[in-house]
């Protein structure tokens, strides 16, 4: 069992709800965590809000100043390896970047489908409820996986699964789809800081 909190960063692009279920789940269930940095693709969406008034560092770094991927790998890295992040987690993150090898195994992401179905690029958000509509499949769910540097690749972690119901749309399955994840990802979060880390 460790003693300290992991320390983890978290890679956002929106709303923030899974951060802000991330700071709940450390606040009123012991989820042990300690969110060192959070960092955005943009300025102006309420994942900022939700880090700042937090009080967690956080940074913004637009992909479109950094042409080269390996400049973009460090604006993102650099600040986590500064404050000693041992875990970053991808919340609703939805740029493309290179994974530097001394983060490989140590970047995480959720994404709302059975991986390795509805994946890949393209497929985000609504998107994703709506292929598997239109497939017809019948159970749907979301994925925690490692990340790597194809999309939505890497080893799964944990997968949590629900109905997909006759009269479900895109929005509907997604609400259900987000509740899971909120059990999904701070789970997945809980394993990985059981296991031993570097003192």
């Amino acid at each position: 069992m460790n003693a300290s909190p992991l320390p983890i960063a978290v890679f956002l692009s929106g709303g923030g709800r899974s951060l802000a279920n991330l700071i709940k789940h450390r606040d009123e269930h012991g989820l042990p965590i300690e969110i060192r940095l959070v960092i955005s693709t943009s300025s102006k969406v309420r994942g900022v809000e939700i880090a700042r008034d937090a009080g967690i560092e956080t940074r913004v770094v637009l992909k479109s100043k950094y042409p080269d991927p390996s400049q973009y790998t460090e604006a993102m890295f650099g600040p986590c390896r500064e404050c000693g992040t041992q875990l970053v987690v991808m919340a609703g993150y939805l740029k493309h970047v290179v994974i530097p090898d001394d983060f490989d195994g140590r970047v995480i992401n959720i994404h709302p489908s059975l991986l390795p179905s509805f994946g890949g690029q393209g497929m985000y958000g609504h998107h994703v409820h709506q292929a598997a509509i239109e497939r017809g499949v019948q159970i749907s769910g979301c994925t925690v996986h490692s990340v790597d540097n194809h999309y939505d690749n890497g080893p799964i972690l944990l997968q949590r699964s629900c109905q997909v119901k006759p009269e479900d749309t895109a929005d509907s399955l997604a609400a259900r789809v987000f509740e899971l994840e909120c059990d999904a990802l701070p789970a997945a979060i809980r394993q990985i800081a059981a296991k031993p880390r570097p003192s």
